[in-house]
C-alpha cells in the first residue's frame, strides 16, 4: 500500500467506491469521473505503479477480471462495444500512479474514436527498422 495513493485508499476502505467486483487480489469499481456510463476501473489491490511492475500471476488475474466484466458492463448500459485499455505511465495518460485497466462502454453515436486516433499518423519505418525492433523485443521477452 502507498500512503498517498487514492486507489490504495479505496482498497483500504478509507474512500468509498461503487465496487462491482472484488476478490483477494483484484478490485473493480465504477470510475468516479467516467468517460461513459458503466466506465469501470480494474486494479490490483497491491500497489504497483506500472503494468510491468506486477508479478505475472497478478497481471493475469487483473486481465481475467477485466475479461469477466466486459459482458456484464456492456449489458448493464446497453453498450454496442467497449474499449479495454491501460494507460501505462504519465506520458501515456496514466493519471493515478497505480496500475489500473479501463473498461469503457462504447456506443454507436458516442463520437469516440479508435485507439489509433490517439497517435495521428504513424512513424515511417522501413523493413530493417521493423526487423530490428521485433528482434529486440523478442530477445528481451525471453529473459
Amino acid at each position: 500500500m502507498s500512503d498517498d495513493c487514492i486507489f490504495c485508499s479505496i482498497v483500504a476502505g478509507e474512500i468509498p467506491s461503487r465496487t462491482v467486483y472484488e476478490d483477494d487480489d483484484v478490485l473493480a469499481f465504477l470510475d468516479a469521473n467516467p468517460l461513459a456510463p458503466g466506465h469501470t476501473l480494474v486494479i490490483p489491490k497491491d500497489h504497483h505503479e506500472h503494468v510491468q511492475d506486477m508479478p505475472n500471476d497478478l497481471a493475469g488475474d487483473v486481465f481475467a477480471v477485466m475479461h469477466r466484466l466486459v459482458e456484464p458492463i456492456e449489458s448493464a448500459v446497453d453498450a454496442d462495444g467497449s474499449t479495454v485499455a491501460f494507460n501505462n505511465g504519465e506520458v501515456a495518460g496514466q493519471e493515478v500512479p497505480h496500475t489500473h485497466g479501463h473498461v469503457v462502454p462504447r456506443f454507436d453515436d458516442d463520437g469516440g474514436r479508435p485507439i489509433h486516433s490517439i497517435f495521428g499518423s504513424g512513424p515511417d519505418l522501413d523493413d530493417d527498422e521493423l526487423d530490428d525492433i521485433a528482434a529486440s523485443i523478442a530477445d528481451d521477452a525471453e529473459d
